[in-house]
């Protein structure tokens, strides 16, 4: 009976410990960062691990308009990615079935066509019923106040600061190597 009831405490003890840490790690890690997301190739990406970066977070997609944005995009990883900028592309095929391909077909294409080499993730649903939950905290009112609710299209960029808040929204139109999307980056990198 006492051996149970060391166990019994034993075990309490390890809970508690487990919840405290896993509440430290949600006081320390902004709320951004609290989420898992799949990498391209299907693995499990804690994103706390971007913790103290600038992120430059982007729904991305093959047969778009805007598709030759990853070119800029891949521009700016390279130009600040050493400095602690980390472009993170989305796949997503809700705009007019833009992103068809499968994994492969997408690293097959990007690596390719316009040589991407910052972080690419599985293909998800940016609004709507299945909306992953990163996306569901970037569109929400508490995340970005000044320019709250769904994604309209491809290629909106969303930049989130050091600190993990959301620092500018950017629409498709607005080309990732444009003077005030650099000129915002460049800042968040500075703080």
């Amino acid at each position: 009976m006492a051996r149970l009831c060391a166990i019994v405490i034993g075990l309490t003890y390890l809970t508690q410990a487990t919840l405290s840490a896993a509440e430290t790690k949600s006081k320390d890690v902004p709320p951004v960062l609290q989420f898992k997301a799949k990498s391209l190739e299907g693995k499990d990406v804690d994103l706390s691990q971007y913790k103290g970066k600038v992120l430059l977070i982007v729904n991305v997609a093959s047969r778009c308009g805007y598709t030759p944005q990853y070119k800029g995009l891949e521009q700016l990883h390279e130009k600040f990615g050493k400095e602690g900028l980390v472009v993170m592309g989305f796949p997503c095929n809700q705009f007019l079935r833009q992103e068809p391909g499968d994994p492969q077909q997408i690293r097959e294409f990007c690596t390719e066509k316009y040589n991407v080499k910052f972080d690419l993730f599985e293909k998800i649903d940016v609004k709507g019923p299945h909306q992953t939950p990163i996306y569901k905290w970037l569109t929400s009112r508490e995340a970005t106040p000044t320019d709250p609710g769904d994604v309209k299209w491809n290629f909106e960029k969303f930049l989130v600061g050091k600190d993990g808040k959301v620092v500018a929204r950017y629409r498709s139109g607005v080309k990732p190597e444009s003077p005030q999307v650099v000129e915002a980056i460049e800042a968040e990198l500075k703080k």
